[in-house]
């Protein structure tokens, strides 16, 4: 049985196995074609996310950590320069007629799910862990997706209904900003 919950210190060498597993870098390119993470978090950078409730995982008895998704404040991605790029970007955009700040949004993502289970539902049910504790700060939820990204790009908008709102050049890569209404559920 698949359990989803807000990722503890426990949590850290399973998140970072999977992370591994699917690290663009550690990927072929027929690999990357069913999905991938760019970002590699290191052990206190998930122990700092850990600290603010910002990991969600899930987990099977049998495979342990099989998925987790990473969201928090602007200040604690601030630590990346792509994402002083995307705030730097929010006075020019807005979502549902109101405009997009670091107070009134946070950063979704990386998500990433173990190629067993995709497929099942995973992402909505991680998705909605994280959602019910988001959505005790923030109205809006940002992401970015790496244009390459298909399976992201179409699991984000169609799954989950996120609402692509940017288009961006960063490090020689295209990528799109979404944006997502944190009211809505995305259990139906």
């Amino acid at each position: 049985m698949i359990h989803t919950r807000i990722g503890t210190q426990d949590d850290i060498k399973g998140i970072l196995s999977l992370q591994e597993k699917y690290l663009y870098r550690n990927l072929t390119d027929q690999e990357r074609e069913k999905g991938f993470v760019t970002t590699p978090f290191t052990i206190p950078q998930i122990e700092e996310i850990i600290q603010q409730n910002g990991i969600f995982i899930a987990e099977n008895e049998d495979d342990g950590i099989i998925a987790y998704a990473f969201a928090g404040s602007w200040s604690y991605f601030e630590q990346w320069e792509i994402f002083i790029f995307m705030v730097s970007r929010f006075p020019q955009l807005s979502f549902h007629g109101n405009p997009i700040t670091t107070e009134n949004s946070f950063q979704y993502g990386p998500v990433c799910i173990d190629e067993r289970y995709r497929g099942r539902g995973l992402l909505n049910q991680i998705f909605e862990e994280m959602r019910l504790e988001f959505l005790k700060k923030y109205p809006i939820s940002i992401t970015f997706i790496n244009k390459i990204n298909v399976i992201s790009e179409k699991a984000h908008t169609k799954k989950l209904g996120w609402e692509i709102i940017d288009e961006f050049q960063f490090n020689n890569n295209t990528y799109i900003g979404l944006a997502f209404d944190m009211k809505n559920s995305v259990l139906t």
